[in-house]
């Protein structure tokens, strides 16, 4: 990036359609949400995304946006701010110790067009060794049109690039983890995980009902737009979306929540089972979901996800 298109991210002046793609950690243009933000107060900001009509990947579900756009806008949020105004330079990375969101289903119509969506951001609890950033909690509310769509809560670590090796140990070296990657395993149906598209499965059938492989596609355009050496966060959101369809299918439903804890990196080289338990859908439509995601006898991710059932017009 230039000095100049530095100094307009840094301040937020609005140059672009779209951030810097390196300033929410993203590969492909395309793959950006964000367009803008501002601060508002000390530790307060407003970031604005603009959500597509269609997306390769975050496609309206039931007649509703995909929730997980309010997902990966958080997602970006992170590295944003991080970046523009706390003063992380470029190679840290952020690591999620916690997510969680609750959506208005309502507030998700699929209507035509791109949907402008402001984040009301608040940041607490920020902790620094030295003068760097070392962990920080968000709290975000979502906005269109002046109505709050939802809220988000995201606690992260920031770890500058000595300190994440020291933390991966054999699995700092990108190339050699991405090489050990398991085979990809086969796809569930599309249909049973509100899919309609092999390619964009993320889990594979084993002999238990309740129980999923992990699917890691290295050449995914979207969950996997640049190397890694580890699961995505984003990618365990997936999976667990992805096993709470498989528990309502055939029926449709419209994820409103979801509350969720990264324990342990998911690893490449080994498989991660998706272990999926329905807590109750009798209550006014509602389903409720526990996620467990387990890689080498332990628990590496859990999430608790909340849906609604959904009637197409």
């Amino acid at each position: 990036m230039s000095d100049s298109a530095r100094r307009d991210a840094a301040s937020g002046t609005a140059l672009f359609s779209r951030v810097p793609r390196e300033l929410v950690h993203k590969t492909a243009p395309d793959e950006v949400l964000l367009t803008g933000w501002r601060q508002e107060a000390e530790d307060h900001f407003v970031v604005t995304a603009s959500w597509p009509e269609q997306h390769s990947f975050y496609v309206p579900v039931a007649g509703a946006r995909d929730p997980l756009l309010a997902a990966e806008s958080v997602r970006q949020a992170i590295p944003l701010l991080c970046h523009g105004a706390y003063g992380v330079p470029q190679g840290h990375r952020q690591i999620w110790d916690h997510f969680a969101c609750a959506l208005h289903p309502d507030a998700l119509s699929a209507d035509e067009g791109p949907a402008t969506i402001e984040l009301d951001v608040s940041c607490s609890d920020v902790r620094r060794r030295g003068s760097r950033l070392a962990a920080m909690t968000m709290q975000v509310r979502l906005m269109r049109d002046g109505a709050c769509m939802g809220v988000a809560h995201a606690r992260f670590t920031n770890q500058p690039p000595a300190i994440y090796q020291r933390l991966r140990g054999e699995y700092a070296d990108l190339e050699a983890a991405m090489s050990r990657t398991i085979p990809l395993a086969p796809p569930i149906s599309p249909k049973q995980v509100q899919r309609s598209r092999f390619r964009d499965v993320v889990l594979s059938p084993t002999n238990t009902a309740q129980v999923s492989q992990l699917r890691v596609d290295l050449a995914h355009p979207v969950l996997f737009d640049h190397p890694v050496d580890h699961a995505p966060g984003m990618l365990l959101l997936e999976a667990a979306r992805q096993a709470t369809h498989a528990v309502a299918h055939p029926h449709d439903v419209v994820l409103t929540g979801m509350d969720c804890a990264f324990s342990h990196y998911a690893e490449l080289d080994a498989p991660c089972w998706i272990e999926t338990s329905a807590l109750g859908n009798e209550l006014m439509g509602r389903l409720a979901v526990q996620v467990v995601a387990r890689q080498f006898g332990r628990e590496v991710f859990s999430a608790l996800i909340t849906a609604e059932h959904s009637v197409r017009t």
